[in-house]
């Protein structure tokens, strides 16, 4: 059954988005008015859009400091956009924000991505898992399957984008970037982080 399309349902939708009026109009329009679906259509459609952007150079942006209570902890981090206009949107530095507090938030994170994972690490933890008790009789195909998703479990804890979001656990990282990018209109990219924890080079 399909609900009428109607400016207070555009608004809502807009509300809990952020998408434009034009947008949330025609997503509604594609899920007969339901919001569940209409948000759904968002995700997706913003993704799409967001992975055409992600190859435009961006070397303009910010970068933020953020510094946990008590001072023990702080963050410092280099986000990049397109534009000195896009760098100084309030979104754009609520975004570096909430990153900078998920690298805090986040201890055994020391990647941005997979790819910048060097390969002696890999070989590392596929060598732990190969010598652990309870796969040395499995057969070398189950074997090797079981190794790679193990692998790729450990992996993923050490990368900030395939991290979950403190602030919505829905969504990654990776996930909440390509949203910003869509609303923002220019590719944005997490270029950097340097964690300090108080006392730890002592």
């Amino acid at each position: 059954m399909s609900t009428k399309v109607t400016g207070e349902l555009i608004k809502l939708l807009r509300d809990q988005t952020g998408a434009g009026m034009m947008v949330c109009k025609e997503a509604l329009n594609q899920s007969s008015g339901n919001i569940e679906q209409a948000v759904e259509y968002l995700r997706k459609k913003g993704l799409a859009s967001a992975e055409k952007k992600q190859s435009r150079l961006a070397k303009d942006g910010a970068i933020v400091s953020y510094i946990h209570n008590g001072s023990k902890i702080g963050v410092l981090l280099e986000i990049n956009c397109e534009t000195d206009f896009v760098a100084r949107r309030e979104e754009f530095q609520q975004f570096a924000h909430d990153i900078a507090l998920q690298v805090v938030a986040s201890p055994g994170v020391e990647y941005i991505s997979l790819s910048d994972i060097p390969r002696a690490i890999i070989e590392k933890e596929v060598k732990i898992e190969l010598e652990k008790e309870d796969i040395k009789s499995k057969p070398p195909e189950i074997k090797s399957k079981i190794v790679q998703g193990r692998v790729y479990k450990t992996l993923t804890s050490f990368v900030l984008l395939n991290q979950m979001y403190i602030k919505d656990n829905s969504i990654t990282i990776d996930e909440l970037l390509k949203r910003n990018i869509t609303l923002m209109g220019e590719n944005i990219r997490i270029a950097r982080f340097v964690k300090f924890i108080l006392g730890e080079k002592i």
